[in-house]
């Protein structure tokens, strides 16, 4: 990463997850990175998307060894309980849509809630969230998916609001939505079969951060962009 300053320090929230795990191991790497916390339900200290407490508890551990310079939210689901993804309005059902909207869009903007505070003022600071080009709007040509679309669509909306405002107490940071193609994970498993294209964790961990680390200071923050760089539309 470098158009971070050296030393600098990363978070990575649901790095129990394929990718998640994946960019806290490309962190790692860097030898100009000082400090990665790598956050879960099952870490230390502990973070549940569904628990704004323990969301903010979280943050708060992390306080004292403010600035973190990058944020990445590596969480999303496509299948979030026992039904799958609905590929008709037939299909819809209210439960299973607010699980989709909690995982995929609430959890992830409660995490930019708390943890933007831990950016520095002054000086580049990137935030991301992991988004999916099936949650663009005007690029949808196909349909179903409903929950898993319009979770993602909304997440979008959560960052692009929540970068204007960013912008006026920390200027020199940029928020961004990505999305990391077809990656080979739990998530995509029940859906991509071992012949259909697609990469590994690591692979797309190394996209997503170049990406990042190429965004302009100016004019960039509240972008979607997919894993090469490219714009999505909303």
């Amino acid at each position: 990463m470098e158009s971070l300053p050296g030393g600098y320090r990363a978070v990575v929230v649901g790095a129990s997850g394929a990718i998640g795990g994946a960019l806290v191991d490309a962190l790692r790497a860097d030898p100009r990175c000082a400090e990665v916390a790598a956050l879960s339900r099952r870490g230390t200290p502990p973070l549940d998307l569904g628990d704004e407490v323990s969301i903010a508890a979280a943050a708060q551990a992390l306080a004292p060894r403010a600035p973190w310079h990058l944020v990445v939210v590596a969480t999303g689901a496509l299948q979030t309980g026992p039904r799958t993804p609905e590929k008709r309005l037939a299909d819809l059902d209210a439960a299973s849509l607010a699980r989709a909207f909690a995982v995929n869009a609430i959890g992830p903007a409660l995490v930019v809630k708390h943890f933007h505070a831990l950016l520095p003022r002054d000086g580049r600071a990137l935030l991301a969230v992991l988004s999916a080009r099936v949650g663009s709007i005007g690029d949808n040509r196909k349909g179903g998916w409903y929950g898993y679309r319009a979770s993602k669509a909304a997440l979008n909306m959560l960052l692009k609001s929540a970068a204007l405002e960013v912008a006026r107490q920390r200027p020199q940071a940029v928020l961004a939505a990505l999305h990391p193609g077809t990656v080979r994970s739990p998530l995509s498993a029940p859906f991509v079969g071992a012949a259909d294209p697609a990469s590994e964790p690591a692979t797309a961990a190394r996209h997503l951060l170049s990406v990042l680390d190429t965004l302009p200071a100016e004019g960039a923050s509240g972008c979607f962009r997919a894993w090469d760089g490219t714009p999505i539309p909303w």
